[in-house]
């Protein structure tokens, strides 16, 4: 079976000149442009690369001030019903519905995915985009309101990890016992050290895998 996937936007489009070079590293047509937030380059190339881990393509059209159309196509294997039952059964296990979550993301796009996944899976989320703005929220709302933090690390005005150690400070009952987990593109043995050493209880890898997320969570979810 062929799965083709078709996305296409009205933005400010690209020059015909620099398709070509999309999907190389830190490539970039307006990087000087005033923005929230400002890429690296590398989102194309890592799309690319993951399309055709899973044998599949990926090809763009654009005109500038008009927009861009991006179709990806992906071969996949139908399953049989003995397969479907056992990842459903699989999925059942980790249940975080009612949960209640403090979602902490500078990329709005990220937080965007993330708190999608979460609301699909039964959860609720409030958002918080930069650690400082985490540590306010968490202090101005009573002992036990979320069930956990789902803290970025790499974030401006306060990183994850300070955010972590102020909120391990606070004075108050959950203070030491939220669950934090931690969301990094840093999976190295010396970065997960500074995070256990922070007071995050847990790690996932960026980009974020959907089961995974919900498995983790799950562990630390008391209903």
């Amino acid at each position: 079976m062929i799965y083709k996937c078709t996305i296409s936007d009205t933005g400010i489009g690209m020059a015909e000149s620099y398709i070509e070079h999309i999907f190389e590293p830190f490539s970039q047509e307006h990087n000087d442009e005033q923005s929230v937030y400002h890429g690296t380059g590398l989102g194309m190339p890592i799309v690319k690369s993951l399309v055709e881990k899973m044998n599949g393509t990926i090809s763009i059209s654009s005109k500038e001030k008009e927009g861009s159309t991006f179709v990806v196509t992906l071969p996949f294997d139908i399953a049989n019903a003995e397969e479907v039952y056992q990842a459903n059964c699989d999925e059942a296990e980790a249940d975080i519905t009612g949960m209640r979550i403090l979602l902490v993301e500078d990329n709005e796009l990220n937080m965007e995915i993330a708190g999608y996944l979460l609301k699909d899976a039964g959860a609720e989320a409030d958002y918080a985009q930069n650690g400082l703005q985490a540590v306010q929220m968490f202090e101005s709302k009573p002992a036990g309101t979320y069930d956990i933090i789902l803290m970025d690390v790499m974030m401006p005005q306060m990183d994850g990890l300070e955010a972590t150690r102020r909120i391990r400070s606070l004075d108050r009952a959950d203070a030491m016992s939220v669950p934090i987990v931690a969301m990094t593109a840093n999976a190295f043995a010396e970065d997960v050290q500074k995070v256990r050493e922070a007071g995050i209880n847990a790690h996932i890898a960026k980009p974020l895998d959907a089961k995974k997320v919900i498995q983790v969570l799950a562990r630390y979810y008391k209903k």
